[in-house]
């Protein structure tokens, strides 16, 4: 079982930063870990993913070169830092643990994450 717990969202303006936490405890074979985000009434979007392993990423091409998602895995957190914000950024952010194991790959789709935080509500004000 893997328990995922987010912080770091908050209310910000247009062209801030903010840098979201993702805390992952107990045993965990997943290969990698992505952050997603959702509007309400909207689908839950991939916004960036990262392999435990390798540092290897990849990013959802809305976010490409204004979010950074990095990891300390002795600490097992994943970070996700977002500058230049937008407000249709603003979103409740998912962190999630893929159900691969062992593999290369980094999962843009909801349906191949098994663990999920609770979330974290960012707001981005115009």
């Amino acid at each position: 079982q893997v328990q995922l717990v987010e912080s770091g969202g908050g209310l910000v303006q247009a062209g801030g930063s903010l840098r979201l936490s993702c805390a992952a405890s107990g045993r965990t074979f997943s290969s990698s870990v992505g952050w997603f985000r959702q509007v309400t009434g909207k689908e839950r979007e991939f916004v960036a993913a990262i392999s435990w392993s390798r540092g290897s990423t990849s990013y959802a091409d809305s976010v490409k070169g204004r979010f950074t998602i990095s990891l300390d895995n002795a600490g097992k957190m994943v970070y996700l830092q977002m500058n230049s914000l937008k407000p249709e950024n603003t979103a409740v952010y998912y962190c999630a643990a893929s159900s691969l194991s062992g593999s290369a790959y980094l999962p843009t789709t909801r349906a191949l994450y098994r663990y999920w935080g609770q979330g974290t509500q960012v707001t981005v004000s115009s």
